[in-house]
C-alpha cells in the first residue's frame, strides 16, 4: 500500500522512516526546549567593542545564520513571528550586501529567488548572485548556475550553467571531469538545435509552397478577363476612341476572394519571416558552441583491497562516519504507517555492522526531538567528517499562494491544514547548511521527498558511465557535498511493498549489503533507483526515485563515498 493512507481536503500525506529517543518523551524536556528555540533565523549580532590604540570604537553590526536561542543569547536581533516577510529578511543582510560582503550578497539574492511572502523576484535574484559571483563567491556562482539550467529569470542555457557550476568548485577548465561534462552537454544542445532547424526547414518548405500556391490564385482571379470576339472567332480591335466596359456584376463575386487571399498572403509572410528569425538565431547558437576537446576515458577503479583502516584507503583519508537514522511509524493525530522503524533499524545496523558508522537513532520523534538532533550535531561534526542524514515518515505538501513547500512530519504532527509542528525543507536545509562536516547525504523515504531540493538535476554526476578512477575520489574528497536521495520526486511513495521494509528502504539497504568496494552516491543511486522502479512497477506502482544536490546548502563538487570496514588492499 501506499506510504499514506488518509486525505484531507486537497492535501494528502506521505511515509518516510524515522523515530524519537526517549529523553524526547520527557515532559520536563519539552518544556524547557522550544520548538521556535532551534530554528535557524536571520540574526542580527551587535557591533563589537574594538580597540584601536587608544581609541575605543564599535564595529558594524553582523549579519549570521545561527539558532533563535544562539541569537538572543549573543544579543543579536531576529524576527520572531514574521521571519517569511520579504522585507524583515532583506533588513538582516541588505546593509552588508549593499558594502559589497559577498555572502550577504548572496544571501539577499536567494531571499529574492525564494520570495518571501510574494512571488519569486527571479530578475533581482540574478543581479546580486552576479554581484558575488564576480567575487568568485563559489555558492552564488553555483545558485545563479541552478537558474540558468531551469531558464529562470534568464533564457535557459545548460552549457553557461555547467561552466558557473564548474567555477564554484574551482574545477579547471581543461580538466576531465569538467570536459567530459561539458562534451555530454554540449552533445544534447547540438542535437536539440539541430532538430529544431530541420523541423523550421520543414515547416519553411510548406509554408513557402502555400505562399506560391496563393500568390497564384491571386494573380488568377485579379487578370483582366479576355476580350469578346465575335462569332466568326476573328478577333475584334476596338474602334478609336472606345473605352472598356465595366464586366457584368456578377463577375464582381471573384473581389472578396482575392482579397482574402492577400490577408491570408500578408500572415504567411509574417509567419515565415518569424521561422527564418528563430532559424537564424538557432543557427547562431549552434555555431557558437564551444568546440570541446574529447575527453580521455576515465580508467575504471580496481578492486582495492586496503591493508589499513577501512575509512583510509591508501592515501585516500575518508574521515569519520556519522549516521542520524530516523523512523516516524506510529502518528498521535495522523494514521500511522507500517514500515519506517524497521526501516530505521536496519538501515542503522548495515551503516554500524558493514560501514562503521557512529550511529544515533530516532524512532516516533516529535519535532522537537529531531530539530534538537539536528543542532547537537554541531558539537560533534568536524570538518572532515561524513554524515548521512536518513529519515523514513510521513511527508506532505502545502500548497501557498505562491508556492508549494514540503515537510517532514514527527509524530506529533496534526492533520493538514494544520502545520504548527510540520518539520519544513527550509529548516532542514539550514541545519544541514550549517553543520561543520564536509560530506553530508540525506536519504528521503517519505511522499514528496524530493522537495527538499529545488536543484534541477545532479549534471557532475563524474562517471556514472565512465568509472570512478582514484583521480575522481581524491579531487572529490576535499570538496563540500550536501547531496540529496529521495525515494520519489513530488509524488506520493509505497510505505510496504519490501517484505517488511518499503520498496525504497529494501533496494537501499540491499545494495548497501551487496557492496563490495568503495561506492560513491551516484553509483548507489543508479542500483538503488533501478530496483525501486521495477520493484514498484510489480506493485502496480509507478515510483521514481531522485538525486540532486542541496541547494542552498554550500555544495560543491563533493560526493558521499561508502566505504566497508573489512575492505582488504
Amino acid at each position: 500500500m501506499m506510504r499514506t493512507l488518509f486525505t484531507i481536503g486537497l492535501y494528502l500525506l506521505c511515509a518516510g522512516a524515522w523515530a524519537a529517543s526517549a529523553a524526547d518523551s520527557a515532559a520536563a524536556k519539552q518544556g524547557i526546549v522550544r520548538r521556535e528555540d532551534l530554528e535557524i533565523v536571520d540574526c542580527l549580532l551587535p557591533g563589537q567593542v574594538r580597540q584601536l590604540g587608544n581609541m575605543t570604537y564599535l564595529t558594524a553590526r553582523r549579519p549570521t545564520h545561527t539558532t533563535a536561542i544562539d541569537c538572543r543569547l549573543r544579543g543579536g536581533e531576529y524576527v520572531a513571528f514574521d521571519r517569511a516577510d520579504l522585507k524583515s529578511a532583506l533588513g538582516v543582510w541588505l546593509q552588508a550586501a549593499q558594502g559589497g560582503d559577498e555572502e550577504a550578497e548572496t544571501n539577499v539574492a536567494e531571499i529574492y529567488e525564494r520570495g518571501l511572502g510574494g512571488p519569486p523576484n527571479y530578475e533581482a535574484a540574478i543581479g546580486w548572485y552576479q554581484k558575488a559571483a564576480d567575487q568568485k563567491y563559489s555558492r552564488a556562482l553555483f545558485n545563479l548556475g541552478t537558474l540558468y539550467e531551469q531558464g529562470l529569470g534568464v533564457p535557459q542555457d545548460k552549457l553557461k550553467a555547467l561552466n558557473l557550476y564548474r567555477q564554484a568548485w574551482g574545477l579547471p577548465e581543461d580538466s576531465v571531469m569538467y570536459q567530459s561534462a561539458a562534451h555530454e552537454q554540449e552533445d544534447a544542445l547540438r542535437t536539440e538545435l539541430e532538430k529544431q532547424l530541420a523541423e523550421k526547414d520543414g515547416q519553411l518548405k510548406l509554408l513557402e509552397h502555400q505562399l506560391e500556391n496563393l500568390e497564384k490564385q491571386l494573380t488568377t482571379q485579379t487578370a483582366p478577363p479576355p476580350s469578346k470576339t465575335p462569332a466568326s472567332g476573328t478577333p475584334k480591335a476596338p474602334s478609336s476612341g472606345t473605352t472598356a466596359t465595366a464586366p457584368p456584376a456578377s463577375s464582381t463575386t471573384a473581389a472578396a476572394p482575392g482579397s482574402d487571399a492577400k490577408s491570408e498572403i500578408d500572415a504567411l509572410k509574417k509567419w515565415i519571416a518569424q521561422l527564418e528569425s528563430e532559424r537564424a538565431a538557432s543557427n547562431s547558437r549552434l555555431a557558437s558552441l564551444p568546440q570541446l576537446r574529447t575527453p580521455a576515458a576515465i580508467a575504471a577503479l580496481p578492486t582495492i583491497n586496503p591493508k589499513a583502516d577501512a575509512r583510509s584507503v591508501g592515501k585516500l583519508n575518508f574521515g569519520r562516519y556519522y549516521a542520524l537514522v530516523i523512523g516516524n511509524q506510529h502518528y498521535q493525530s495522523i494514521e500511522s504507517l507500517q514500515t519506517p522503524v524497521n526501516d530505521a533499524e536496519r538501515v542503522a545496523r548495515v551503516l554500524r555492522d558493514r560501514y562503521g558508522f557512529t550511529v544515533q537513532t530516532l524512532e516516533d520523534s516529535s519535532d522537537i526531538g529531531m530539530l534538537k538532533a539536528l543542532n547537537d550535531l554541531n558539537d560533534i561534526l568536524k570538518p572532515d567528517d561524513n554524515l548521512l542524514i536518513y529519515y523514513a515518515g510521513h511527508g506532505a505538501r502545502l500548497q501557498t499562494s505562491y508556492d508549494t513547500a514540503g515537510y517532514w512530519l514527527p509524530v506529533n504532527s496534526e492533520p493538514p491544514p494544520k502545520d504548527t509542528f510540520w518539520v519544513p525543507n527550509e529548516q532542514i536545509t539550514a541545519h544541514v547548511a550549517r553543520l561543520a562536516a564536509k560530506r553530508i547525504l540525506v536519504v528521503a523515504d517519505s511522499c514528496y521527498a524530493g522537495m527538499l531540493s529545488t536543484d534541477p538535476s545532479y549534471l557532475f554526476a563524474g562517471g556514472t558511465t565512465s568509472g570512478y578512477s582514484k583521480e575522481y575520489i581524491a579531487y572529490k574528497l576535499p570538496k563540500r557535498a550536501r547531496l540529496l536521495i529521495s525515494s520519489g520526486g513530488d509524488q506520493p511513495v509505497l510505505d510496504t511493498g519490501g517484505g517488511s521494509n518499503s520498496v525504497f528502504a529494501n533496494a537501499f539497504i540491499a545494495e548497501l549489503e551487496a557492496n563490495q568496494g568503495i561506492l560513491p552516491t551516484p553509483e548507489l543511486f543508479s542500483r538503488v533507483s533501478k530496483r525501486v522502479e521495477t520493484d514498484a512497477a510489480q506493485n502496480k506502482f509507478v515510483q521514481k526515485p531522485e538525486f540532486k544536490s542541496i541547494k542552498g546548502a554550500g555544495h560543491e563538487v563533493g560526493d558521499f563515498f561508502f566505504v566497508p570496514k573489512d575492505l582488504k588492499l
